[in-house]
Formats: structure tokens, C-alpha cells, sequence
């Protein structure tokens, strides 16, 4: 093998990581992703040569310093405002998130007046972020705080997963952002920046697991510097280290990276990404409609809210009275995540006499 043959120098340099005798494997790819950095100790090192590991640290450090996005969120280590950001940044744009960011703060301070707000209020405020339901678990979040820890935000990776609506990336986040752990953790973006610098091209197909990339992440957070090496492998990934279009050409670690260059030809010659089957058209979907409907309990009045026979055709175009058992399985399902409230003095659900249509509906207390 030439050692100039970058594809199968990837190859070789591949990761091969080993269960200590007596370790489980994950039984599933949820439970491999949620490998605490505890864990992560129990899997044999990676093979990867310190001298790159320096290298990669010192240079992508270097370039944060000079590249970094001066983000709001960046400024603080209020523990709180770290979930804030974190739960908003969820399926968002950054762009888009710091208005939202910004208002929902100014109006919810403090971990305390998110607990005590009603969580109507709450999804009010939320208004243009889209996906209602983080708004609803990070409200579960922050009473969950205060009803198990008081005024003392949990601090470790292990305490912030037990929370409701905290995954293994949140608790992570906020381990390291809030409170400056050198914890391993990844998104899309992290995930990416690993796998070509320390395994390889990442297309047409994965060279590692989820599990090897976070023994990776473990072993390579520099010591004292957790909170930077993570904004700035997260960064790299966003704005530099792209998907599709990587600027390898001025990268400065090419020279670590094992996926240099092959990746440039690899991106070239893989088709896009397959997709699942053909997805709903977002206009007219179940989650559209939801969206509108809690839309028009955001504008309907607090205390009474609306009748479905109200509400419909707020929600959908040329409603009529057979739409009614289709509206109230939506707004069921709302119910059910937290979203809506369906006044208890309501008819019993009754299609044949039409005491369906003067159930009421309002955003949660």
C-alpha cells in the first residue's frame, strides 16, 4: 500500500475499538449514542498518534480564535441560558434563533420565572421558532430543576441526562459550555469534523461507528480547554468543514486530516444522500396543521379559548361539520404533548348530536 494512496491510507488508519472483557455492547443505536464520558473510559483507546492530536488542538484552536461567531450565548456560563440556547438551536438556524433568543430571556430571566410562567404564555413567546413541543419540554426542563435540585443547576453529564427532554448531546453541551468540563459530546457537525480528520472521507459510507467517534471525541478534548475545543470543532463543522462543500483547500489542519484529499473526490462522485420514503409535503401535513391551530390559540382568548366548531375553519379552508372528528383527533394529539388544553366542562365527544363542536380548546395553564 503506497503511503500516498489517501483513500487506503483511511483505510488502514481506520478505528478499531475494543470492549474491555465484560463490557455489553450498546443493544441499539440510541443506547450506543448515549455513552456517558464514563463510559467512553471503558473502551480501549483509539489508535490515533499524539503528535496529530496536538497538532489538530493547536490549530483549529488557533482558528476559532480568529473565525468564532460572536454568538450570545457564548457570552455567558449561566447554566440556564446555555439550555435556552441549546433547546432553541434544535432543528434551527443560528441567524434565525438570536432574536428568539434574546426576547424569551428578557421575558424569562431567570430558571424560576420559566418554572413558575404559564406554560401558555410560554408558547406564545415561542411564535415563529417552530416545533411547539420544545417549548413545552423546556418548561418540563426547568421545573424539573427546581422541583428536584432548588436554586443548584446539576452540574455533571450523569445528573443532566436524568432530566426530562435532556439527551446525551444537551447534557454535554451544557456540562461543558455552562460549567467548563472538558466532556465529550457531538452533533452533526462534530461528527463530521472527527470523522475526517482522525478516521477518513466519511462518504460514500461511514469508516466508524457512533461508539468509536465518541471514544474519539474523549480523547482528544485538550485538558483545561473543554468549553473552546468544543465551540471551535462545532464552528469548523459549521462554517468551514462543511458537508458538501468543504474548504479544504485553505484548511488549516490538511495536513492532519485523513480524509484530505480523497474527500474533494469522494463529495464529487457520491450521489446525495438517499431519502426515505417520499416525505409529506409540509403544507397540508399533520404537523401543519398543528402549527396552525396553535396559532389560532395564540390570538384566541386566554381563559375561553375556542370551540372546535371556532377553530376549524381558522385551521383549514372550506371546513365543514363532517371535518369535525379529524380536528378533534389534532387537537387529541396536542393534548397529549402538552400543547392544549380541552376545557373539562366540554360536551362528552358525541359525532351524532354534534356536541363535538362545542368542545373548547386553549393553550395550556
Amino acid at each position: 500500500m503506497s503511503s500516498s494512496d489517501p483513500s487506503a491510507r483511511s483505510r488502514a488508519n481506520s478505528t478499531r475499538v475494543k470492549r474491555r472483557s465484560g463490557d455489553g455492547a450498546p443493544s441499539n443505536a440510541v443506547e450506543a449514542a448515549s455513552l456517558s464520558r464514563a463510559r467512553l473510559t471503558s473502551v480501549a483507546p483509539v489508535e490515533i498518534e499524539p503528535e496529530r492530536v496536538a497538532a489538530v488542538q493547536e490549530r483549529l484552536l488557533e482558528w476559532f480564535r480568529v473565525h468564532g461567531r460572536d454568538l450570545p450565548w457564548r457570552r455567558t456560563r449561566d447554566p440556564y441560558r446555555i439550555l435556552v440556547s441549546e433547546v432553541m438551536l434544535q432543528q434551527t438556524q443560528v441567524d434565525r434563533v438570536i432574536p428568539y433568543y434574546e426576547a424569551f430571556l428578557e421575558r424569562f430571566p431567570t430558571l424560576q420565572a420559566l418554572a413558575e410562567a404559564p406554560t401558555a404564555e410560554v408558547i406564545r413567546l415561542w411564535a415563529g421558532l417552530g416545533y411547539n413541543r420544545r417549548a413545552v419540554n423546556l418548561q418540563r426542563t426547568a421545573r424539573a430543576i427546581v422541583e428536584q435540585h432548588g436554586d443548584s443547576f446539576p452540574k455533571t453529564v450523569e445528573e443532566l441526562r436524568q432530566l426530562p427532554g435532556v439527551g446525551p448531546y444537551t447534557a454535554g453541551a451544557i456540562a461543558c459550555f455552562a460549567f467548563e468540563q472538558d466532556v465529550p459530546f457531538f452533533d452533526t457537525n462534530i461528527k463530521r469534523v472527527l470523522h475526517r480528520i482522525f478516521v477518513g472521507p466519511e462518504r460514500p459510507r461511514p469508516l466508524a461507528t457512533d461508539r468509536e467517534l465518541h471514544a474519539i471525541a474523549a480523547q482528544v478534548v485538550p485538558a483545561g480547554k473543554g468549553w473552546a475545543w468544543n465551540q471551535a470543532i462545532m464552528e469548523f463543522g459549521a462554517l468551514h468543514c462543511t458537508q458538501r462543500k468543504p474548504a479544504c483547500v485553505v484548511c488549516p489542519v490538511q495536513a492532519q486530516c485523513r480524509a484530505f484529499p480523497a474527500i474533494l473526490s469522494a463529495l464529487q462522485e457520491a450521489p446525495r444522500p438517499e431519502r426515505g420514503p417520499k416525505e409529506e409535503r409540509f403544507e397540508g401535513s399533520t404537523r401543519w396543521f398543528r402549527g396552525r391551530i396553535i396559532d389560532a390559540l395564540r390570538q384566541a382568548p386566554a381563559d375561553s379559548g375556542l370551540t372546535l366548531a371556532e377553530l376549524g375553519p381558522r385551521v383549514r379552508e372550506g371546513f365543514t361539520e363532517s371535518d369535525l372528528p379529524w380536528l378533534a383527533e389534532l387537537v387529541a394529539g396536542l393534548e397529549r404533548d402538552g400543547l392544549a388544553t380541552v376545557a373539562e366542562d366540554s360536551p362528552e365527544y358525541n359525532v351524532s348530536d354534534g356536541a363535538i363542536s362545542a368542545r373548547r380548546v386553549r393553550l395550556p395553564d
